[in-house]
């Protein structure tokens, strides 16, 4: 076998190697239960000492103060906290259509500045 010989099936090996290799996996689909997380978060951190993040979930004439947001996986939330009598209530939804209305407010003097839970459970 000749150099040129040696060369020719060298390049094809390489050229059947490259074009048999496994395709990569496809990229991960974006946590948005995770994203919601961490705006919340964020909103909180840079809070000053007399203020709240006040967030409210509206559906229909329901309100319902969130004070605590889980999210048991990257589809679905489940927010917790007092409707407008004040009796607890949850609500389970899938993050594709939460809306959430988040807002800065003064606490009251003499009163603690309540934040809101955030849980987001180890994969």
């Amino acid at each position: 076998m000749g150099l040129g010989d040696l060369t020719k099936q060298i390049a094809q090996q390489a050229l059947v190697s490259a074009t048999t290799k496994d395709p990569p996996p496809p990229p991960q689909p974006e946590n948005v239960a995770a994203t919601f997380l961490g705006q919340i978060a964020a909103m909180q951190k840079a809070l000053k000492e007399d203020e709240e993040l006040l967030v409210l979930f509206h559906n229909g004439a329901e309100r319902i103060r969130v004070m605590e947001v889980f999210a048991p996986s990257r589809e679905v939330v489940v927010l917790s906290g007092p409707d407008s009598d004040r009796n607890r209530a949850r609500v389970i939804c899938a993050v594709a259509s939460l809306q959430l209305t988040c807002k800065v407010s003064k606490v009251p003097p003499g009163n603690k500045p309540v934040r809101v839970g955030l849980i987001n459970p180890k994969p």
